[in-house]
């Protein structure tokens, strides 16, 4: 025990060995609604829900480890909200790569951000983005998130009139999932720190007795399952047969650097905040062994898209652990071990999973649609931090943001903001302002939609 102490140096930062690891449990439970979450998002695309789920705890599993041996980081890591959805959304769905060729680019933006991290490409990438853009980037995708919640709750439905409407607020898994959203918001108003996994585990509990009782369209408990390892094994290394595509797809680019910049700067801002909170900040304003907690994060990335999940980023959520008096990695690694046990739970996932509804042909996602909701509303904060009296800054933070949510792509949405923010710089002749990789970049997006006008 003592051994244990003296390498996370847990008296040197005012803590004990059982705050730790109470403060570990304390991040996991805050954080475990991600497995179900995860794992029914990123099915969507074809990928098998066990697959995605041993992937998921492994990878969440793997970064924490590193977080903590290595960098000594009370903070946990798991695949990021906001980017499963750029992954199931914008690169399956809207621009029709296959699920194997996503997580290639998931592998390469893992890479260049190890890169990154061991080198000082880092500061110059940070510093070369204003701080409004990073800011919109990260309330646009809560936008967006939110959007996919309520479109998966069916409170919201495509209209061929209005392009969006109110959903059947009578079908029975619209009503379950509203009654996860008003819970959830009740929970976390009182100042649950648990909201997220209490909601969850309620809705889904609430769903199965009413679906015993008869009412159509709960959630079920289905026996057969797909095994887990057969499922991981269906993902297990299945970035490298997705190379050959995604080098094939004009987007490519576009793609690998949405999942680097957003990843990139949730992490660095995740990081930022929570070192503030557990004393990691030195006296010049800096992050104390700030590249060996990139490292993990990166790391953790690589390790995910080869076990078969999208990109793994620092959690916010890590705050409800040092809150609790967490300062030292032994957190983090406490988090890891949980996520590893968490493989026990894997036989309930099926109670998450999409509701079918023959008569309206919609797939309805009752018992996790909340916390997309939730958590979109929580990175919707970021708007604070603007300056919307600066009207460069005003125009290319509101057309990322709208572009996000009515091309419903994230991706495009990051474009639109970057191009448009040098160009309102120009206007305003302050173009001297802008750091020339912003131009580089504009030029990069303009010749993007150009070329996707004309082939």
């Amino acid at each position: 025990m003592e051994k244990v102490t003296q390498f996370f140096k847990i008296r040197e930062r005012g803590s004990t060995m059982k705050t730790e690891i109470l403060a570990g449990l304390t991040t996991f439970l805050a954080m475990a609604y991600i497995l179900p979450v995860n794992s029914q998002m990123l099915s969507q695309t074809g990928m098998p829900i066990a697959g995605v789920f041993f992937a998921t705890v492994m990878a969440s599993m793997i970064a924490a480890m590193i977080m903590g041996f290595v960098a000594n980081y009370p903070v946990a890591l798991a695949p990021g909200m906001g980017i499963n959805a750029f992954f199931t959304y914008t690169v399956v769905f809207g621009y029709g790569l296959s699920w194997e060729a996503a997580l290639a680019a998931v592998f390469i933006s893992g890479v260049l951000f190890l890169i990154l991290s061991i080198s000082g490409l880092r500061q110059m990438v940070i510093n070369a983005i204003p701080q409004a853009l990073k800011y919109s980037v990260g309330a646009g995708i809560g936008f967006f998130i939110t959007f996919i919640g309520l479109k998966n709750a069916g409170i919201v439905v495509s209209n061929p009139a209005t392009f969006v409407a109110l959903g059947d607020l009578s079908h029975p898994a619209v009503l379950l999932a509203i009654f996860g959203l008003m819970l959830v918001v009740i929970l976390f108003v009182r100042g649950n720190r648990f909201a997220l996994i209490i909601s969850i585990f309620v809705t889904a509990v609430v769903g199965l007795l009413l679906g015993a009782i008869g009412v159509e369209h709960m959630p079920a408990f289905a026996a057969n399952q797909e095994g887990l390892f057969a499922g991981a094994g269906e993902t297990f290394f299945a970035a490298f047969r997705g190379f050959g595509e995604l080098v094939r797809t004009p987007q490519a680019i576009f793609i690998i650097f949405t999942f680097l910049f957003v990843d990139f700067f949730d992490t660095a801002g995740t990081l930022i905040a929570v070192g503030n909170r557990a004393g990691l900040i030195d006296d010049n304003g800096d992050l104390v062994d700030g590249n060996k907690a990139l490292l993990a994060d990166s790391v953790g990335t690589v390790a995910g898209s080869l076990l078969g999940t999208a990109t793994v980023t620092s959690y916010i959520e890590s705050s409800t652990g040092i809150e609790q008096g967490g300062r030292t990695g032994l957190t983090a690694v406490t988090t890891g071990i949980l996520f590893l046990l968490a493989i026990l739970i894997y036989p309930l996932i099926s109670v998450v999973t999409g509701i079918y509804d023959p008569v309206t042909d919609k797939v309805y996602s009752p018992v996790t649609a909340m916390a997309l909701i939730l958590v979109g509303a929580l990175m919707v904060t970021q708007l604070k931090n603007i300056d919307f009296d600066d009207k460069p800054v005003l125009i290319a933070s509101f057309l990322t943001i709208v572009f996000m949510i009515f091309s419903f792509s994230i991706a495009e949405g990051i474009a639109v903001g970057f191009i448009f923010y040098p160009i309102a710089m120009f206007a305003s002749r302050r173009h001297k302002e802008v750091n020339p990789v912003m131009y580089v970049l504009m030029f990069i997006f303009i010749l993007y939609f150009v070329l996707m006008a004309i082939i």
